[in-house]
């Protein structure tokens, strides 16, 4: 499995990150074919890449050159050009997994609904292309897995098209809750929206430096040369070390003055909102008062939003998460013909079974038992 482990000490922002990743081996001709089936109109940007130096520290600095300065797009109009492109899939999911993460934190802190987020001007070019560009490399260089060292907060003011705004900006700042956070380097915009975007959606927080073989480095210079940190995000590229495992956080809370309708409810809530796993346990605390233990297990990247789903629905004042590692079985989803109509199969090389909720929906609609369902179905019989 291929790791990516972003050094964000000084900083992160959507030019950097596309600067290191290329700076990896990702050619720019091929950045440049795939963004083209983006579908955005011709002529109104151009890329480039370009070595340089921060510090005395050798890095790529890549461009994007705005020509069309006079489109306000929302997040819904963005979204649905990235879902209508020619992209691969994979692009398109990680693309829209970034952007969604930013508009959610610009609708937040402007207090508007998400579908009304506007990125203005210059920046709907610049953020699009950053990220859409960011998540092409990541799929070229078969990235599973993306880590982050802590991020330096800075300090100061930037002009935004809101107005002069405290660093970090509002938006940004939402989007680092979760993460960790240091007061390194001095004043000046250290992490932009974008960069920390990219975090916030795919990376893993930031305590985790991951056990891997390296293959490769790669250094992306930001605009400024600051003169405290070198303005440079370095990634490095490997090979992880535990054998095709990967890792998850386990979350769990206590409970002992929920009402069973809305522990159930939570559990229903957290599956349907990314968690891997929910399950349930009865334990005897305090006072001898009888509660249960709520867990779960979900990607690194979504300890933050699924922990503070759980605590806002429950009001339990907090939870504790452990890194835990799983090695998964190869399977694949077949949908196959039989007597019932199209039915799912998960298919693993140790063997098969239909998909509990096809089997639900047959058992129902014909008023048979489900476990009937499913034993003619692994037996390949009809009704």
């Amino acid at each position: 499995m291929n790791i990516l482990y972003l050094d964000c000490q000084s900083g992160i922002s959507g030019d950097m990150t596309v600067g290191a990743l290329l700076d990896l081996g990702v050619p720019l001709e091929h950045l440049r074919a795939e963004l083209a089936r983006l579908g955005l109109p011709a002529g109104s940007y151009e890329i480039s890449a370009n070595r340089t130096e921060r510090q005395g520290v050798a890095a790529l600095k890549f461009d994007v050159a705005v020509h069309d300065l006079h489109t306000h797009r929302q997040y819904g109009t963005i979204d649905a050009l990235i879902g209508a492109s020619a992209l691969s899939d994979i692009v398109k999911g990680t693309a829209r997994k970034i952007f969604k993460r930013l508009a959610e934190a610009e609708a937040l802190v402007h207090a508007v609904a998400v579908g009304d987020v506007h990125f203005h001007e210059v920046g709907a070019i610049d953020s699009i292309v950053d990220i859409v560009a960011t998540s092409i490399c990541l799929e070229y260089l078969a990235v599973e897995a993306v880590y982050a060292a802590a991020l330096p907060l800075g300090s100061g003011f930037v002009e935004t098209g809101h107005g002069r705004l405290s660093v970090p900006a509002p938006a940004t700042a939402e989007l680092l809750r979760g993460m960790a956070v240091h007061g390194g380097c001095g004043a000046g915009e250290r992490v932009t929206p974008t960069g920390a975007a990219i975090l916030a959606a795919l990376a893993a927080p930031a305590d985790t430096r991951p056990a891997m073989t390296l293959t490769r480095i790669g250094s992306g210079a930001g605009g400024k040369d600051f003169s405290d940190c070198p303005n440079i995000l370095r990634a490095f590229l490997g090979t992880d070390t535990a054998g095709g495992a990967e890792e998850v956080r386990e979350v769990s809370c206590n409970l002992d003055d929920v009402a069973p309708e809305v522990i159930g409810y939570v559990q229903e809530l957290l599956l349907e909102s990314g968690a891997l796993d929910v399950w349930l346990a009865p334990v005897q605390m305090k006072k001898g008062r009888p509660g249960v233990v709520l867990s779960f297990l979900c990607e690194p990247e979504e300890l933050s939003r699924l922990s503070e789903l759980v605590m806002a629905e429950t009001g339990t004042l907090g939870v504790r998460y452990t890194r835990q590692r799983r090695i998964l079985q190869p399977r694949r989803i077949e949908e196959r013909d039989t007597p019932f109509g199209p039915v799912r199969f998960k298919v693993s090389r140790y063997g098969e079974k239909p998909e509990y909720e096809d089997c639900r929906r047959i058992a129902r609609e014909q008023g048979v038992p489900c476990r009937d369902i499913m034993q003619q179905l692994l037996r390949k019989e009809g009704p």
